[in-house]
């Protein structure tokens, strides 16, 4: 794929636009799957180092209509997908849910490298939350890796809530909910 490159723009009151990917936005996403991918091997991350998410996994999201994107100056700086469809493996969980009902889980999120430590992971995810309580679903659903200190400092700042573990094929995954309320 190649490479796409957005401005450097450093302005954190900037308008962001949270829309679903698309084709077009493919070669954008996986620079910043490397990106990310990167980051986590420098900090010596066990998470993302064997090969996935893979430009596969990409496509498939904007395929079923799981990839979502966070713009700023029509250029993407975050990914995530957003699936409304269950996750298989949360079924298992060693612990226990908040709720039982529907949720939201997001699953390879990754902010681009001009754009971290900006808010822009915490934005993309509560731009998920409007979404999920626009379709009146109150559960909100993460796993990561247990060596992932970003994202689990960021579900604590969000009040994600730690309820066990979940199996995938990569190993255990550190599971949190966060029930959501109408305002």
């Amino acid at each position: 794929m190649e490479k796409v490159t957005c401005g450097n723009n450093s302005n954190t009151n900037m308008t962001m636009q949270f829309r679903k990917a698309t084709e077009s936005d493919a070669a954008r996403i996986w620079e910043i799957i490397q990106q990310a991918q990167a980051q986590m091997g420098r900090l010596n991350s066990e998470q993302w180092q064997n090969g996935y998410p893979a430009p596969a996994n990409i496509a498939s999201d904007i395929e079923h209509g799981y990839g979502y994107v966070l713009c700023s100056e029509n250029c993407v700086i975050a990914y995530g997908a957003v699936i409304f469809d269950g996750e298989p493996a949360y079924e298992a969980i060693d612990g226990k849910w908040l709720s039982n009902g529907l949720y939201v889980v997001v699953h390879r999120l990754a902010v681009a490298d001009e754009a971290k430590q900006r808010g822009v992971a915490t934005e993309f995810m509560h731009r998920v939350e409007a979404l999920s309580l626009e379709k009146g679903v109150y559960s909100f659903r993460v796993d990561t890796n247990f060596d992932n200190h970003y994202m689990i400092r960021m579900l604590s700042n969000l009040r994600f809530l730690y309820c066990g573990e979940v199996k995938y094929d990569q190993g255990l995954r550190l599971a949190y909910e966060k029930v959501l309320f109408k305002e």
